[in-house]
């Protein structure tokens, strides 16, 4: 489970951030700072691991709170979300070691997509002990299996390390998979788990029935396509 602190001025959006983290089952919201204040103390008494941070907030800015959230919990990581898009404040915010920049208003596929990135990450890191080049080039979103065509050079709204997992769960199915079930497995929406399908058959690596339901509304069932080489 992935402790989540909300840190954001306006109580709105940070109530719609927290809505769009629900979808996902593997996340807890452990607090909602409208303040650096308020979250420095949420951060001396909760134990986090991700911080959705605002960057202009009424008491500090958002490296300054970084700094003092590390005080308190050396380990936390930090998803910037903010307005903010000049040179110099991206580059700063860069350079402290956040894992992802994501500039305001927020799409919602696009925070489940970082936060489930997030997800799989820290569960590679958890599963194994010595750390290969793999999941390193994973982690910086590059890809050093060159054996692994989807992964030389995704499109954009792909990410390697998702698509990576797909393919896994892909391989393992056996009586087929929607974009719905595939979604809730790789914690995202039912949108964006299609768009990795369907990029999947655009390479040849599975493929789509149509099958009726109970009520007669066709459903795409995706399955792994098995006569490849």
């Amino acid at each position: 489970m992935i402790q989540i602190l909300i840190v954001e001025d306006d109580y709105r959006l940070a109530d719609i951030h927290q809505k769009f983290l629900m979808e996902l089952d593997y996340v807890h919201i452990v607090g909602k700072a409208l303040t650096g204040k308020e979250a420095i103390e949420i951060a001396s008494k909760k134990d986090i691991d991700l911080v959705l941070l605002d960057l202009y907030l009424p008491d500090m800015m958002g490296i300054e709170i970084i700094k003092e959230l590390r005080n308190y919990q050396p380990d936390v990581d930090v998803i910037i979300i903010s307005a903010a898009s000049e040179k110099g404040v991206v580059g700063r915010a860069i350079r402290s070691g956040v894992f992802d920049y994501i500039i305001k208003p927020v799409i919602k596929e696009r925070l489940i997509d970082t936060v489930a990135r997030y997800n799989n990450i820290q569960s590679k890191l958890v599963e194994q002990n010595i750390i290969d080049q793999r999941v390193l080039d994973n982690y910086f979103g590059l890809s050093a299996d060159h054996s692994i065509e989807p992964l030389k050079a995704t499109p954009k709204g792909i990410d390697p390390l998702t698509l990576e997992k797909v393919k896994e769960i892909m391989e393992e199915i056996q009586q087929g998979i929607t974009a719905e079930k595939m979604g809730k497995k790789i914690g995202a929406s039912r949108t964006t788990a299609r768009r990795y399908l369907e990029f999947l058959i655009s390479q040849g690596k599975i493929v789509a029935d149509l099958e009726y339901g109970t009520i007669g509304r066709p459903e795409r069932i995706y399955h792994f396509n098995r006569n490849i080489n």
